[in-house]
């Protein structure tokens, strides 16, 4: 999996307060080929996000102090940071909160227990998406500068 560049690795943020799950979440990763990086809390995600190069973020919604919906509104909100890809993953199966993580721009959800093949199949899509994202930005972003380039050269 690539992230930035083709010699990149994805990196993935795994959010979650309880030790047990967070340790479930990143051995299971572990089959994946990206670098997965912890947090236990809201703040400490939103700090790991805003000072690292994060592809992908797994979020738990029921966190004390800042919920998963409060972190991922953040997330997206950012403009440095709101192409970041978020998969929440919560106990919570009522409509009211699915529509929430919705409201709070998450990209995806997971219930849990978490199921292994389905987590690992989501974030490779989602690393996947990201990845083409990414090129398809950088592509834009050379097309802007050849233009322009070029009409300077018609100018002069």
């Amino acid at each position: 999996m690539t992230g930035t560049n083709e010699n990149q690795v994805s990196n993935v943020l795994v959010v979650d307060d309880n030790e047990q799950n967070l340790e479930l979440l990143l051995a299971y990763l572990e089959e994946i080929d990206c670098v997965t990086v912890a947090a236990q809390s809201g703040e400490q995600a939103l700090e790991i996000v805003r000072d690292q190069q994060i592809d992908l973020v797994l979020l738990d919604v029921m966190m004390p102090k800042m919920s998963g919906f409060e972190v991922c509104k953040r997330i997206k909100s950012d403009p440095n940071t709101a192409h970041i890809p978020v998969i929440m993953v919560t106990a919570l199966s009522e409509m009211g909160d699915i529509e929430r993580a919705i409201d709070s721009g998450t990209d995806d959800f997971l219930s849990k227990p978490v199921n292994k093949w389905e987590l690992l199949t989501r974030v490779k899509t989602m690393l996947k998406l990201k990845d083409l994202s990414d090129k398809l930005e950088r592509t834009l972003a050379y097309l802007n500068e050849v233009e322009s380039q070029a009409q300077r050269g018609q100018s002069s």
